[in-house]
């Protein structure tokens, strides 16, 4: 058998590693109100603005190739100032690809352009949670009328859903499955993905990397502007400190 042909056949493709960033939005001005904020579409307060700064000096030099987010303008807002200073001088570019104009209308025609861009995918299965009838209303006044022990109920089991709403459940089963289809192949070609979201989404895809039952995924507390790391490396995930 020739020397050549065994060699080529025992050559194996290289094992990639790839890095998952997480972040949760900053604070949004119902956050800074305790308002179920679920699905309305509120933008950042003043220091979610300045978490969202605080956490891209924090993965400023992390070579970034993929962004992805919510359809909601907090999540999105964070994408944008976490980004502001990022070391590589890449703009993140918000890809429209639903059909419509905006889609049709969006191109871009100059390679020298699209290299000093970063691709954001817009994602409604990233969205937090939504929480129906309490949307809008003052969590402690919630609790004042239906009682402390069924509005933490509402908030914090795994099944229960508050009134024409999700449970968390039902957001990790829209959350997870994006997360796996959409996300995890670019880790496997050895990518670099961000991903900005809420609490309640990241807690699902929180919940399948850290291997969390589901009481530890109820009692799982990520604040908003915390950055969460990890590889990711023949199906292998670690958290990075």
């Amino acid at each position: 058998m020739n020397g050549a042909y065994v060699v080529k056949c025992l050559k194996r493709e290289p094992i990639m590693e790839g890095q998952l960033i997480l972040l949760r939005h900053g604070e949004s001005v119902w956050n800074k109100k305790n308002v179920f904020t679920g699905w309305v579409d509120i933008p950042l307060s003043t220091e979610g603005i300045q978490e969202a700064y605080r956490a891209g000096a924090k993965i400023q030099n992390i070579p970034i190739d993929v962004v992805f987010t919510s359809t909601l303008v907090r999540a999105q807002m964070t994408v944008v100032l976490s980004l502001l200073n990022h070391a590589s001088g890449k703009a993140p570019v918000f890809l429209h690809e639903e059909a419509g104009k905006l889609k049709d209308w969006s191109g871009m025609y100059s390679k020298e352009s699209q290299e000093g861009t970063l691709p954001v995918h817009i994602a409604w299965e990233l969205n937090e949670r939504m929480y129906g009838k309490l949307q809008g209303l003052n969590k402690a006044a919630m609790a004042e009328k239906f009682g402390a022990e069924q509005v933490h109920l509402w908030r914090r089991s795994y099944d229960t859903a508050p009134p024409e709403g999700e449970s968390l459940a039902m957001t990790i089963a829209r959350s997870l499955p994006y997360f796996q289809k959409r996300i995890v192949p670019y880790l496997e070609k050895g990518k670099t993905v961000f991903i900005s979201a809420h609490g309640n989404s990241l807690r699902g895809i929180r919940m399948h990397l850290d291997k969390l039952s589901k009481d530890e995924v109820v009692n799982l507390e990520i604040p908003t502007g915390e950055v969460m790391i990890y590889s990711y490396k023949q199906g292998q995930w670690k958290k990075k400190s």
